[in-house]
């Protein structure tokens, strides 16, 4: 280059596709320096020379700046597009449209009043002295529109102009005084970022695409001391780095810095601050951001030093259990710590509840890790000082200038909330040549120790190597404003440290490197080594992916470390168990996560396994689960804030949200329970709405045994009713509120025979009671009123008393009180019922009095009453209110002359049985009842039961027709014989009784009745044979020497018994073999069906339509869809309608979809009903062999026996073995798979249809048991098989 700086670089970019840089020199060369060939290529010139070249993000176009102040765009192959001169006269297209709405000496100024109408525009100044005067140009993130910067010539103040793609200007910036040449389009398009030097200040200010300003924030310098040299925006529009260079200072070179911005609820906060110091080496020479990676950030120095930065967000936290200062949270702005006591106030940032101002800005927070002390802080800041602040023990400390309250105090209130003050500030010093190449935050990960002493990572001298130093404080110097630490041991890390994380229960310190292995070291040890982190397995351990938040917990008991990356997955140890998870903390046992779904899950981790956090992040919670709470969209954790259950979310704007987590509460809750914090735990359900009924069901007979020191934490009547008020017959811990830890005592609990509610009433009322009955009075009454059912007699009782003994005690409840309060709890009307129900006139007056009833109502009622006798007034009052079974008790005790009202009320309310019970048996009235009785039971259609309640009472008529209704014969006879019936009439009786039980084919009790009562031995006979008792017949013949019915009678009816069961078994046979061959036919046609639907691959096959017109057979799918809608109404129907739905869906007509179903059912029906003779026919062949008829007995054996042959062989053709299968395991039902369908219609298994009635599908069992054939005929028959 030449030396008169003509030909210094102005414009360099990096072409991937070319593999080469781009060059643009002051001289106006473009060149391209290619990587592979080494070799440099002129690809054009400009003859003015260039200031400035800047590429479009998608590399198509490139803006040159030239020396004669004109903007000149190109292709990405250097093909001029268009040529346009920098400062232009016109506004631009984006031009602001005047609607005429007067001047701006008449318009609306807001809180500027009327005199900005007559203030005078404020000269534009020129550019400052340092400025370089270059044009400086930026691109929007989506390559659309170009921003260049340039002085303007006639006011010399730089003018901001938007171009757009086609280098059409678009808008020019208002005029704004002290604007400078750092310029930068933030990445995701909506604001431009420059800086302005004002009177008093130094801003970074943001414009818009129209030119106008839109928002600043100030530098933490002051006016004129520093220039910025740089604005850059990383990738993700997130971070703004600011590269800024003291002005010239004297005898020195200038310090450099480098401050990384960022913004939350509408402030900006100083992140992080880098002070490269004023040697000429660590002089910046180059800033930029990584394209790829968001968070890196690149740096070179003077003396070709390079540095990379690799920034990720981390919540600073304390976390304690012991400390009255625990989840503190502090967030770095600037040279501010703004620190928030969440567990005061949950304060919006940027507001807080104090904050630490301290001289430089501050990188680092490190909170101490010792429970006990958890909101002490320690501060590193830019020029490696340690700050410690601690909470003072007494109250009595001056209070700390460097400490300020902030939205918790101040404009007159009191703050109610401990401050730290600042104990100590240590230099950092670990021998470091001051001459040596400056390496800003060359400290970090700073971490406090319980036993008082620091970790810090320290960059090697080597690269890519760490040291970890471990550091304790020097002996105390007095009067010394610093202390120093001094270094323990300093251990060299093989490796980048990209995480840090502490245990203060095992004394662990975990290290992950870059290579994603894990380090441990232990800090309390004899001799501190780091060591591989190994697994419960012996294995070293290595994160899959590096990750960004680390931290050390236990699982199951076994110490393991969480993982959690940039791009959401969640490690344990090297299992991946989540990947979308957002965010993550652990609380005791508990671990909290956020996830992309926007929910936040929280864990028991004591007894839970890896296997088992993984399949529960991945698994759909179920109703009533504790572990997971809808959250905000975005929501990460900020703290868990202990014993509070309070969970702080913040939102991606910044804003702060608090949830109180269910399976936290419930978890406090419980140890609140079991350490018998009874107040603590119901005020928090109280509060967070968690139904009370868990204080019982939690432990029932702990709370049953500590009920008085329940009651007395409690302490509040109103509580206590509140308690009752919510008391259910339900296990809340199994239905709402189902344990969350599985190693919860899980004791069945005792089933007291006393329900739940009426067992807590009880002993608590028994309580109250004991303690206080004066004051616990509105308590007992609820006791009474919830129970079930409940004792609101008692409870009016206890407020009658209330009336008649008057306290002297000023505190107590009076009756008014009381009675107004049961009034709250029970509607009036029904209270004034039960209040009638004691049959307290003065009770009544006084519910009365209380309730809306008109006295000219209830009053005359009341006085009617007064004047009647003791029993009748009860027995009105009882009937009044519908307690029947009373009124009837106090009705029988009012003497004979109300018997008939008596009467009259137990058959209008039909209570027959407890009337019985209030006379005894000798008496008329018992009768009497005993006879309405009777009659009401044999209007019931009850006569046996009618029959024995008048027989009883000695009603032996109104008996006898009863027991003659009821078919009671006997009991009939005995009720006749009672009532001293003649011969003759007993004879009547007894042939009425006969035709009845012939009508009922009761023929053997008939001619017993024939034969015993009216001595007429023929029609006894006779009627035997006509029921088919062939042997009772014969011993009646034998016994009255009647041998001519033998010829008459018995002969005959035995030879037509004999032809009747040969039609039937005709008939039998003749329809099984039809409705066997139509059975094959239809299986034969469902084969074809299923093998068509194999070869069909269409959705729609025509064979089927074929098939189903021609026989209306159609494959199981086809059943389904047509008969699901029916099924769903038949589902509702009545039983009656359900079986007769049923017989009609197996219809038995040639092409019903069941009709081979309706075939099994009525095959079945055949062969049980030829079986069901062979005991009928057995008897019959006796007595036609026993009368030498034996060609129609042997016909009949051997047609029966043909028959039962035939079924027997034809059962396993019907009922085959497969079909027998699939009624065991069905080829279509819930247990059947798409693969088990599959393989049974290869194996061209019959599709068996899910019906209801499965023993359709059962073959019926032939009875071989039974020996029905006679011997005399067996020999003629060997030529049938067996």
């Amino acid at each position: 280059m030449p030396k008169d700086g003509s030909g210094c670089i102005v414009g360099m970019e990096y072409l991937p596709e070319l593999e080469c840089v781009c060059v643009a020199t002051a001289a106006g060369d473009i060149l391209l320096c290619y990587f592979s060939t080494k070799q440099v290529e002129c690809v054009g010139t400009v003859d003015s020379g260039l200031s400035a070249m800047s590429w479009s993000p998608d590399q198509e176009l490139v803006l040159l700046a030239t020396g004669q102040q004109t903007l000149i765009m190109m292709t990405r192959d250097f093909e001029p597009i268009t040529e346009k001169q920098i400062h232009q006269d016109e506004f631009g297209e984006g031009k602001f449209i005047t609607v005429g709405w007067g001047k701006k000496e008449t318009q609306f100024h807001g809180s500027e009043g009327k005199q900005a109408a007559q203030r005078k525009q404020t000269e534009v100044l020129p550019a400052s002295s340092w400025d370089d005067g270059k044009p400086r140009v930026t691109w929007r993130g989506d390559g659309q529109f170009v921003a260049v910067s340039a002085v303007c010539p006639d006011t010399g103040a730089r003018k901001v102009r938007v171009w757009s793609r086609e280098l059409m200007l678009q808008s020019t910036s208002e005029p704004i005084s002290g604007l400078e040449q750092a310029l930068a389009w933030k990445p995701s398009g909506n604001l431009i970022t420059s800086t302005q030097e004002k009177p008093n200040r130094h801003d970074v200010v943001f414009l818009e695409k129209n030119g106008l300003l839109h928002g600043e924030f100030t530098l933490p310098f002051q006016k004129g001391q520093v220039k910025v040299n740089e604005l850059t925006w990383n990738a993700d529009s997130t971070v703004l780095a600011v590269w800024l260079e003291e002005l010239k200072t004297v005898n020195s070179n200038p310090n450099s810095y480098v401050q990384l911005w960022t913004t939350g609820n509408y402030h900006w906060y100083l992140k992080q601050s880098l002070h490269f110091g004023n040697l000429e080496k660590n002089k910046l020479v180059s800033l930029l951001w990584d394209s790829v990676l968001p968070y890196r950030l690149h740096i070179l120095c003077q003396g070709w030093h390079y540095l990379f930065y690799d920034w990720h967000w981390t919540t600073d936290r304390g976390m304690g259990e012991n400390s009255k200062h625990v989840a503190n949270v502090a967030v770095i702005d600037g040279a501010k710590v703004l620190v928030t006591a969440f567990q005061h106030a949950v304060v919006p940032p940027p507001m807080c509840t104090y904050e630490l101002q301290l001289k430089q800005a501050v990188n680092q927070i490190a909170f101490h890790t010792d429970p006990k002390c958890s909101g002490d802080m320690a501060i590193l800041d830019a020029d490696n000082k340690i700050y410690v602040y601690r909470y003072s023990e007494s109250q009595s400390m001056v209070k700390d200038p460097t400490v300020k309250l902030g939205a918790t105090g101040g404009n007159g209130f009191k703050a109610n909330v401990e401050i730290p003050h600042l104990d100590k500030t240590y230099r950092v010093d670990l021998g470091c040549n001051t001459n040596e190449v400056m390496n800003p935050l060359g400290l970090r990960f700073l971490t406090w120790l319980p036993d008082d002493s620091f970790v810090v990572v320290g960059q090697d001298q080597q690269a890519a190597r760490s040291v970890l130093h471990h550091l304790t404080a020097a002996p105390h110097v007095t009067g010394a404003e610093e202390e120093h630490l001094n270094l323990r041991l300093s251990l060299s890390v093989a490796g980048e440290v990209i995480t840090l994380c502490c245990s203060p229960v095992t004394k662990t310190v975990a290290l992950q490197l870059a290579d994603r292995r894990i380090l441990k070291y232990l800090w309390e040890a004899s001799t501190p080594v780091l060591e591989p982190w190994q697994t419960s397995s012996g294995c070293a351990l290595q994160f899959p992916h590096l990750c960004m938040q680390t931290s050390i917990t236990r699982i199951g008991g076994e110490e393991v470390i969480l993982g959690l990356t940039d791009r959401c997955r969640f490690f344990v140890n090297d299992t991946e168990v989540a990947s979308n998870i957002t965010s993550f903390a652990t609380y005791n046992e508990f671990l909290l996560v956020t996830t992309n779904s926007h929910t936040c899950q929280c864990f028991c981790l004591k007894n839970m396994s890896v296997k088992a956090l993984q399949v529960a992040l991945s698994s759909v919670a179920a109703p009533n689960n504790e572990t997971l709470r809808k959250v905000e969209r975005g929501s990460r954790i900020i703290t868990v804030v202990p014993q509070d259950t309070k969970v702080v979310l913040q939102m991606p704007r910044g804003n702060l949200e608090t949830v109180h987590h269910r399976a936290l509460v419930l978890a406090q809750i419980r140890k609140w329970l079991d350490r018998l914090m009874f107040r603590e735990a119901f005020q928090c359900m109280r509060k967070l709405r968690i139904n009370l009924n868990l204080l019982y069901d939690h432990n029932p007979k702990v709370f049953l045994e500590n009920i008085e020191t329940f009651i007395k934490q409690i302490d509040s009547v109103n509580y206590i009713n509140l308690f009752f008020t919510e008391l259910k017959d339900e296990d809340f811990t199994k239905t709402m509120y189902p344990s969350l830890s599985s190693s919860r005592n899980d004791q069945p609990h005792q089933q007291p025979e006393q329900k739940k509610v009426n067992l807590i009433c009880d002993v608590m009322r028994v309580a109250m009671e004991c303690i206080d009955p004066q004051k616990y009075c509105l308590s007992i009454l609820t006791a009474h009123v919830k129970k079930n059912p409940p004792e609101l007699e008692t409870a009016l009782q206890k407020v009658h008393n209330l009336r008649e003994n008057v306290s002297p005690n000023v505190g107590a409840v009076s009756a008014e009180e009381a009675l107004k309060y049961l009034l709250f709890l029970v509607d009036v009307n029904e209270l004034y019922d039960y209040s009638l129900g004691t049959y307290d006139f003065d009770l009544v007056i006084m519910v009365a009095e209380k309730s809306q009833k008109d006295p000219k109502e209830y009053l005359p009622f009341l006085n009617t009453l007064r004047k009647m006798e003791t029993n009748y007034q009860r027995y009105t009052i009882d009937k009044y209110l519908k307690r029947y079974t009373k009124a009837l008790g106090h009705l029988s005790k009012c003497g004979p002359e109300h018997f008939s009202e008596f009467l009259n009320l137990v058959k209008d309310q039909s209570l027959y049985c407890e009337a019985l019970k209030l006379y005894p048996s000798s008496t008329q009235e018992y009768k009497d009842i005993s006879s309405a009785y009777g009659e009401y039971l044999i209007q019931k259609q009850l006569y046996e039961q009618a029959a024995l309640i008048l027989a009883r009472a000695g009603i032996f008529e109104k008996a006898l027709d009863a027991f003659l209704s009821s078919g009671s014969w006997q009991q009939a006879l005995c009720m006749a014989s009672r009532l001293g019936y003649t011969k003759e009439k007993l004879s009547s009786l007894a042939r009425t009784m006969a035709g009845k039980l012939v009508e009922q084919r009761k023929h053997a009790e008939a001619a017993m009745l024939v034969e015993q009562y009216t001595e007429d031995y023929e029609e006894a006979v006779i009627l035997l044979l006509e029921g088919a008792f062939w042997e009772e017949a014969l011993r009646l013949i034998h016994k009255y020497d009647r041998l001519d019915i033998l010829e008459t009678n018995f002969k005959p009816a035995i030879i037509e018994a004999q032809k009747s069961q040969l039609m039937f078994l005709d008939s039998q046979k003749t329809a099984f073999l039809r409705r066997k061959s139509r059975l094959q036919v239809v299986r034969e046609l469902k084969e074809k069906a299923c093998e068509s639907l194999q070869d069909c691959e269409a959705p729609y096959c025509p064979e089927f339509d074929l098939l189903s017109e021609t026989s209306s057979v159609v494959t199981h799918s086809d059943m389904s869809s047509r008969y699901s809608h029916s099924n769903s109404r038949i589902s509702a129907r009545s039983s009656k309608n359900r079986r007769k739905a049923e017989r009609k869906r197996y219809s038995l007509k040639e092409g019903s979809p069941f009709e081979d179903m309706a075939l099994l059912e009525i095959l079945g029906e055949n062969v049980r009903a030829v079986d069901s003779v062979k005991g009928d026919v057995h008897v019959l062949l006796k007595q036609l062999v026993l009368f030498g008829f034996d060609e129609q007995a042997e016909g009949l054996q051997q047609f029966l026996e043909e028959v039962l042959q035939l079924m027997e062989t034809s059962i396993p053709e019907i009922w085959t073995p497969a079909l027998q299968q699939s009624s065991l395991n069905p080829v279509l039902g819930p247990n059947s798979t798409a693969n088990s369908i599959m393989a049974a219609y290869q194996q061209k298994r019959m599709v068996v249809p899910a019906v209801q009635d499965s023993e359709l599908l059962i073959a019926p069992k032939l009875n071989k048991s039974l020996q029905w054939k006679l011997h005399l005929f067996q020999s003629r028959n060997n030529e049938f098989p067996e």
